[in-house]
């Protein structure tokens, strides 16, 4: 089943993003429609794909997709934006990109399961140790709605929110287990912590109000991209209901956070990571949707939110993926207007995004030091090198002519230590030590 999955899912999305239905970049949306406007060739469309996304690919979607061992969404479905822009816009060129797309769906995969099996007869096998470099995001995860506050209101209200995080987490830490018959139910302190300053986000942005109508404007102005969005409703609506299948049988997650929950199996608390972040969405995809004509190929992300909470039912995942994905299409235009009334909400999404990127690259940081680290004492014995290599690689990215995004320097630095670990176990320059 998870071969079917992923074939339908490489090669359906191929086929949105070469007919200009949807595509996965948020960045690549507006791009895609100027191309369907006749604005741009389909040469430059290609070229232009290719320079938003591959590097994405290379330096963020696989080495993230190795340490957990579950493929990061971004390593299949922008790729398939890239497939289809670069495959004629015709029938031939249709069907070529979906047989490409399918082809992909299963080298990713199985590619995934050979990497992770191919490190198995290294000298030292470190795929254990790049756990570790997630090992930050779950607790870390949970002060984001206040970094985000703090961006949107200020710092007195981001302290408030952020104390008001802290101490939920230690409240539930310590009095948030309840006898149930014979069981134990233990509340999840890092869910419930992101929750409450989520509502407390929630709360700080819908008291700004107003009476301005620009999204109202928006969809009455660009009725024909809507309308064309919502005829290849059926083909998005399957598309969602692949993606929530997918996330159900643990085939792909939509976000660095929430793939590090569904490596732990905390699938409650991974699905709460992913419906804060869907939110954070919303403003983004309908916008570039109604301008663009061009919707996204995940939607606003609730299709894995879906996946998360229906784990190991990949049926009624499917079910409600496509049910959730046909609500958002036909959704738009109420929920432009609802924005227009709580500008504050609107706003609200792009300090979401904001606040988890920097809560992410801090964590995943951090955690490839922790996993540097132990590589380096079960491979060699020393402290420190680790440590040393994920920091300076961290900084000096920051200086190269096309550095890599901030999220990917901590699991590609761990990774290349790690091989780097092995060469010199290899040459005979390091010996694993004996365990006394």
């Amino acid at each position: 089943m998870k071969y079917i999955v992923i074939i339908l899912i490489g090669a359906l999305a191929s086929v949105l993003s070469n007919q200009g239905i949807a595509v996965f970049n948020d960045g690549f949306r507006p791009i895609a429609g100027q191309y369907f406007n006749g604005e741009i060739s389909r040469k430059e469309l290609a070229a232009m794909s290719f320079a938003i996304s591959f590097g994405l690919v290379i330096g963020f979607g696989i080495p993230t997709s190795i340490a957990a061992s579950i493929i990061l969404i971004h390593c299949l479905l922008l790729t398939t934006d890239m497939i289809g822009s670069f495959c004629n816009n015709s029938r031939n060129g249709m069907i070529l990109s979906a047989a490409i797309g399918a082809v992909y769906g299963v080298a990713i995969l199985a590619g995934l399961e050979f990497i992770v099996k191919f490190f198995g007869y290294l000298p030292y096998n470190f795929t254990s140790d790049l756990g570790s470099v997630s090992g930050y995001i779950t607790v870390a995860f949970a002060i984001f709605p206040a970094i985000g506050i703090a961006y949107q209101h200020g710092f007195k209200k981001g302290m408030t929110a952020g104390g008001v995080t802290i101490l939920v987490y230690y409240l539930i830490k310590k009095f948030g287990v309840f006898t149930l018959g014979a069981g134990k139910v233990t509340l999840n302190a890092e869910g419930m912590a992101m929750l409450a300053g989520m509502i407390l986000m929630i709360v700080f942005a819908a008291q700004r109000k107003g009476t301005e109508n620009t999204n109202e404007v928006l969809t009455q102005g660009f009725e024909g991209n809507i309308l064309r969005i919502r005829k290849k409703w059926l083909l998005l609506a399957i598309m969602g209901g692949l993606l929530a299948a997918g996330t159900s049988l643990s085939i792909v997650a939509g976000d660095p956070a929430s793939l590090a929950l569904l490596a732990k199996q905390e699938y409650s608390n991974a699905g709460l990571t992913a419906l804060a972040r869907a939110i954070g969405f919303i403003p983004l995809v309908f916008t570039t949707a109604i301008v663009t004509g061009v919707y996204g190929v995940a939607g606003c992300t609730f299709v894995f939110v879906i996946g998360l909470f229906f784990h190991g039912n990949p049926i009624v995942a499917f079910i409600l993926g496509f049910a959730v994905m046909v609500a958002e299409i036909y959704l738009i235009n109420i929920f432009a207007k609802g924005m227009d009334r709580f500008p504050g909400v609107k706003d609200m999404g792009e300090y979401v995004r904001t606040s988890m990127n920097k809560v992410l690259e801090v964590s995943l940081l951090a955690g490839g030091i922790v996993a540097a680290e132990k590589m380096s004492v079960a491979a060699s014995g020393y402290t420190g090198i680790g440590a040393l290599f994920v920091i300076g690689a961290f900084l000096l990215n920051k200086k190269a002519k096309k550095p890599i995004v901030d999220l990917a320097v901590g699991p590609v630095a761990c990774i290349v230590f790690g091989i780097m670990m092995n060469l010199l176990l290899l040459i005979g320059l390091i010996a694993v030590p004996v365990a006394k």
